[in-house]
């Protein structure tokens, strides 16, 4: 231990008071940075059971009366802030709420009276208040920096004089107050998106006008576009944009052609999900000797049509992303280049960016370029009809497929050989009617089809971030967009080792990267099919780091690469079209850009990714309530998927819709949350409702308002 971060020789028995003295001078020596309880102990060199039982009653001690922040669970920093702090003030679902300081260390409770009007996501500036003993620490919001969210939807209640818009979420604390000439054509009852204009100081609810009608509630477009509209995502395409698009010659200059390598006469194919109409990808596989395949991953070239900063361009980097609801895509780009232009339809020459491989029998890469191409898709395949081919071996192609397969496959395993992480999940889907109306449930699972097109798509990325970041010794590279994903946190490694350990699990958390991913996957492998199967994959899941766009490249842990970018789906990612662009300046010869500027680019992708996400989710949600409308009363047996202070929820085994047992039901004794151990126990009885436990439920209530269902113990 260096003689900077040591403090204290070794204590073995060590007095309250002393140990307490000892952990603030030796947090004081270290200020900026942080230490959970084992570094800390290793420190002190206290060692055995009670030393460390010791340390950690001095360290929550210290935490209670702020001579020590708490950064995330376990782990500690010496308390050297002052009393007004700036950064995120969030109201969660229950209506409590909490500031969320921008060092990250203890989340701040802000009692309603002293919240200043601030709203979910704002960014405000807070006074923290005298502490009174054992109690938590409260703040007040002194000021507003920034609003995250001045647009509201909910229905509208018209009365005599004035109007509410009464709201379904609880991330507003009042109803928004509408005077009658900002109603815009609204009429009692619609679904209508608000904007708030002012709030005045004494006032108790924020006021607001009508932006637009979106409809009846309870009509399936109203729904689908209230969701959109409740995270700020368009529903509409701007004319303008879409006009921009039309003027876009469809002919493609035969001069263009001329600068490209010809691939219409190779064999080509592309294959989707059989409700796609945007194909951004497709294959090409010809014999280039009797031991080589080459293998051409063509990509459509979007950003020959699309100018960077023209108005099509500057809509779509908003947009950052296609939104794929449950019943409509809501595109990245007009109509005319997704589904026309750009896309890879058969019979049409169409002009692509191209990854080139030579792999041989055993798939390795011998050979590979990235060229613009002209090319022409043979046949448009979906990914039932490709993995029938596999599975009978008969079928159009049938050679060219199975071929590309055979490679596939051998590309997958020396994928999770060297480590990949295989977290192999179910996609929810829905039989509906002519209205939008669930019909039915099925799940979509991957199979060899699906795999077939990923392993490639993986094998393009990586060759292209690897084309630009890895470079000789005591040479730079060029600035870049990477699709990064940072390897677990020890310390959570450590908390599901734990947590697996009284079902017979383990897994490695110390050693290489290699081992890590091997340990975890084997631990996936053997919960399959047995009861915590759900548990655990649940929390190995939570332990993983989020993936994000960066232009610091860390590698991609969960794919087990060096270099990762996403290349392959330019039409309904933003960042795609970037590394398009990035890869045309490079290749040309051209300087590196301006990486904070980059950077910027890849935060909003991200950011913009993630809210994509909980829209996609909303309206799973949506529609596994309006599902089960019908079902009152129904018993059905489940599995504990999630614990809160607030109650159970429970995921329905049958067509996995979760619902929740509000903690109320649970009246046979009252029941605490143990948060560590994802548990609810009986303070009386003992009595334990875990995470992954099956539990027969009968649904009492569906809430389509909410997106809720409530189930109660059958």
């Amino acid at each position: 231990m260096s003689k900077r971060t040591s403090v204290a020789e070794p204590v073995s028995k060590p007095k309250k008071k002393e140990l307490e003295q000892l952990v603030v001078d030796f947090l004081t020596v270290n200020k900026e940075k942080q230490f959970n309880y084992k570094q800390i102990a290793a420190a002190l060199n206290i060692r055995g059971e009670e030393g460390r039982r010791v340390l950690i009653k001095a360290l929550d001690r210290l935490r209670d009366y702020d001579v020590l922040l708490e950064t995330s669970r376990g782990r500690y920093r010496l308390n050297n802030r002052g009393l007004i702090l700036e950064g995120r003030f969030e109201r969660r679902s229950n209506g409590k709420n909490f500031f969320v300081p921008d060092d990250d260390a203890n989340v701040i409770y802000i009692p309603e009276r002293n919240s200043k009007h601030a709203m979910n996501g704002d960014r405000v500036r807070v006074q923290l208040l005298a502490k009174r003993k054992r109690a938590d620490t409260e703040g007040a919001v002194i000021e507003i920096l920034e609003r995250a969210q001045t647009r509201f939807v909910g229905v509208l209640e018209v009365q005599k004089y004035f109007a509410f818009l009464v709201m379904d979420s609880k991330f507003l604390a009042n109803d928004i107050f509408i005077p009658m000439d900002e109603l815009n054509g609204a009429k009692n009852g619609d679904k209508v998106v608000v904007e708030i204009v002012e709030w005045p100081e004494k006032a108790n609810n924020p006021v607001g006008k009508v932006m637009d009608i979106l409809g009846k509630p309870g009509d399936n477009t109203t729904e689908m576009h209230a969701i959109l509209a409740q995270y700020g995502l368009p529903y509409k395409y701007p004319e303008n944009v879409e006009k921009a698009a039309d003027l876009i010659p469809e002919k493609i200059d035969e001069k263009e052609i001329a600068k490209r390598e010809d691939f219409r006469d190779v064999f080509t194919i592309t294959i989707d999900p059989k409700d796609a109409k945007d194909f951004d990808d497709a294959l090409s596989l010809r014999k280039v000797s009797p031991t080589l395949w080459e293998v051409g991953v063509h990509i459509a070239d979007v950003t020959y049509y699309v100018k960077q900063g023209d108005i099509i361009d500057k809509e779509a980097e908003n947009r950052a992303t296609s939104i794929y609801l449950v019943d409509r895509t809501i595109p990245m780009l007009p109509e005319k280049l997704s589904n026309g232009l750009c896309s890879l339809r058969p019979k049409e020459d169409k002009l692509c960016f191209s990854v080139i491989f030579e792999l041989n029998e055993q798939a390795e890469i011998k050979k590979s370029r990235i060229v613009r191409t002209v090319i022409n898709s043979d046949s448009r395949l979906t990914y039932e009809e490709a993995q029938t081919v596999i599975e009978t071996g008969k079928g159009d192609f049938s050679t060219e497929i199975l071929a590309m397969n055979d490679l596939a496959q051998k590309l997958r395993n020396k994928r999770f050989a060297n480590g990949a992480i295989n977290f192999e999940r179910y996609e929810v889907k829905f039989n509906l009617d002519e209205k939008g109306k669930p019909l039915g449930v099925y799940f979509k699972e991957s199979k060899e089809a699906n795999h077939l097109i990923e392993e490639f798509m993986l094998l393009a990325n990586r060759t292209v971030a690897e084309f630009i970041g890895k470079v000789p010794k005591g040479k730079n590279a060029k600035t870049f967009v990477y699709r990064i994903h940072d390897i677990p946190d020890s310390e959570k490694l450590d908390t599901l080792n734990a947590f697996i350990l009284r079902f017979g699990h383990k897994i490695k958390t110390e050693g290489n990267k290699v081992e890590v991913a091997k340990s975890i996957n084997s631990l996936l492998d053997k919960v399959q099919g047995r009861p915590e199967e759900n548990l655990v994959e649940t929390i190995a899941i939570r332990t993983m780091s989020k993936a994000v766009y960066s232009t610091k490249n860390v590698g991609h842990y969960g794919l087990a690469f060096d270099y990762y970018t996403h290349f392959t789906s330019p039409i309904r990612r933003y960042p795609d079209m970037m590394v398009h662009r990035l890869l045309e300046r490079y290749l040309n010869g051209g300087s590196s850009v301006n990486q904070v500027e980059l950077e910027a680019e890849c935060k909003h992708s991200s950011d913009m990714e993630q809210v994509a996400a909980n829209a996609e989710r909303d309206s799973i949600k949506y529609k596994q309530v309006e599902f089960m409308t019908d079902k009152i009363g129904k018993v059905y047996d489940g599995v504990v998927s999630g614990i809160t202070e607030w109650g159970i929820y429970v995921e329905i085994n049958e067509n996995k819709c979760e619902g929740m047992i509000p903690i109320r039901e649970l009246d046979d004794d009252f029941y605490e949350l143990d948060e560590k151990n994802y548990r609810l126990v009986g303070r009386r009885t003992k009595r334990e409702y875990r995470l992954g436990q099956p539990v027969s439920i009968q649904v009492a209530k569906a809430n389509l308002e909410r997106k809720q269902l409530d189930f109660v113990l059958s």
